[in-house]
């Protein structure tokens, strides 16, 4: 409950506990094992943080926290709380402004992203490429920015990919080597995003950050809900849409400094599949954007199980700290409450460890920074009740609500002209040519080929001709010389007879 500049978060006794609103940037943990009331702290705080006119952004990875678009029930539990807590003159069962998002479109808005606003550094993270994979998906990029190719869905990439393959001599010398076999490791990498729902999740209209830094016309600040109860069983979709998100924020929104509340709160729920198995660059781009983003004012708080969850450079990070109860049956479940219990400031009233193991369901460890930015001692907190539905909203409410939040822009997604089209066509046209240039061949040896029967032909007609000549002269010699000898004959003759009769 917000009240006075600070979160009132729950009693320790006697005493509030709160968080002041001007250290919620300094980053958070919520963990706790399964049903000891971790997703009832994460609504209770982004109920504060809403009436706050801070936005907030929540992973619904059970379905229920969906809830908070609907006042809550009055029950003789919710009454007792309320006076527990002494926020009778405060407390009001009511609703809180929501947007519903959904990758899939399902249970709210689809959210998307292009292929180039990922960029080949997250995406190669994500899709955990080598080094020689990771320099070929740059070199992709590179020649799309410089050929103007948009990279908005995975068509587009696939169709650069194939395309930048068979012309990969080409842009050898300019852009570096481009081989076969790190090409095909991209393509059999993205197989396993897009089986998981990335065909649906990269493409257009592309989500404008902006749309979820908003405040209702009464100041409140708009909960964004993600529907996650599909998307949580594909991890590498939904480490990819959080890793995004951060960055995105840190990429876009300006410096901000010390402000006295965040410009927006962000809860990631299940955080543990953000690093399970995630390689060490990963790990150090996320502690990167966790560490700096806090000077845009951007509050980020995982909510896990466990602290071991989390990699000890982010959780170096996390300095607000709500531990709700973990069980320890195992020599590994033993260290992980030890982890957690030393990564709370000590409290000398009590031992950490022993408290953890037994806390009840909405009781928690807490330890938040004072206004001064120092760190408070661990203090056993029974967490207040929130003012909405404590449970799922019902469909109809749901589609109502959608209809209402003027994000209906989103809903149909945007094919437009990009890479896979421009490609397509030159694909295409290369293809004309080529067999155009394949039917010139052909025709240029069939009019050699009729060249060279017409000079045979030509040729065997001048010989026969030829040899017709021949035969003739030889007969016109053959005649002469008859005649001659005829002739030659007669003149014998004659002189002959000549001499006989003389």
């Amino acid at each position: 409950m917000y009240t006075d500049g600070s979160i009132y978060v729950g009693l320790s006794g006697e005493e509030r506990v709160t968080l002041p609103l001007r250290m919620a940037n300094r980053h958070g943990l919520i963990a706790g094992a399964t049903g000891t009331g971790k997703t009832i702290t994460m609504k209770t705080l982004a109920e504060s943080f809403a009436d706050a006119g801070v936005p907030v952004f929540l992973c619904d990875v059970k379905g229920d926290v969906s809830g908070i678009a609907l006042p809550g029930e009055k029950t003789d539990g919710m009454e007792s709380r309320i006076d527990k807590f002494g926020i009778r003159e405060q407390f009001s069962y009511k609703a809180y402004p929501v947007c519903f998002w959904d990758i899939y479109g399902e249970g709210g808005h689809p959210v998307r992203a292009t292929v180039s606003d990922m960029g080949p550094e997250i995406l190669s993270r994500i899709l955990g490429l080598t080094p020689a994979q990771e320099g070929v998906l740059n070199i992709v990029f590179r020649i799309a920015d410089d050929k103007g190719l948009l990279l908005i869905d995975l068509k587009d990439l696939r169709m650069v990919l194939n395309y930048i393959n068979e012309h990969r001599k080409e842009y050898t010398v300019t852009y570096g080597t481009i081989s076969t076999q790190s090409v095909g490791g991209i393509l059999r990498a993205l197989l396993p995003l897009e089986n998981q729902g990335g065909d649906v999740f990269f493409g257009e209209p592309a989500l404008d950050i902006a749309d979820w830094i908003r405040t209702d016309v009464y100041g409140k600040g708009v909960v964004n809900v993600l529907d996650c109860v599909k998307l949580v069983q594909n991890p590498a979709l939904y480490a990819s849409f959080l890793l995004w998100m951060m960055a995105e924020l840190f990429e876009n929104l300006p410096e901000a400094g010390d402000l006295e509340k965040p410009r927006m709160v962000f809860f990631f729920d299940e955080a543990h599949l953000l690093f399970a198995d995630a390689p060490r660059v990963l790990v150090q781009k996320i502690e990167q954007v966790v560490r700096l983003i806090r000077s845009k004012g951007v509050g980020i708080y995982f909510v896990t199980q466990s602290p071991k969850d989390i990699p000890d450079a982010v959780l170096a990070q996390l300095s607000n700290r709500v531990q709700h109860a973990l069980r320890a049956y195992t020599p590994t479940e033993q260290k992980a409450v030890r982890a957690a219990a030393q990564s709370m400031r000590e409290n000398p009233a009590f031992k950490t460890e022993d408290v953890i193991m037994e806390l009840g369901v909405g009781e928690a460890l807490t330890s938040f920074l004072d206004e001064n930015g120092v760190p408070g001692i661990a203090r056993r907190t029974a967490i207040i009740c929130p003012q909405s539905l404590m449970g799922p909203v019902d469909e109809q409410s749901r589609q109502i609500l959608m209809t209402r939040d003027g994000m209906s822009r989103y809903d149909q997604p945007v094919d437009k002209e990009s890479a896979y089209e421009v490609l397509t066509r030159e694909m295409e046209k290369e293809a004309l040519e080529a067999e155009n240039e394949e039917l010139r061949e052909q025709l240029e040896k069939q009019k050699a080929r009729e060249e060279e029967a017409a000079a045979r032909q030509r040729k065997k007609e001048e010989e026969a001709a030829a040899k017709k000549k021949e035969r003739a002269e030889e007969r016109r010699r053959n005649q002469i010389e008859r005649q001659l000898i005829n002739t030659g004959a007669q003149v014998l003759k004659r002189g002959l007879f000549k001499t006989l009769f003389r």
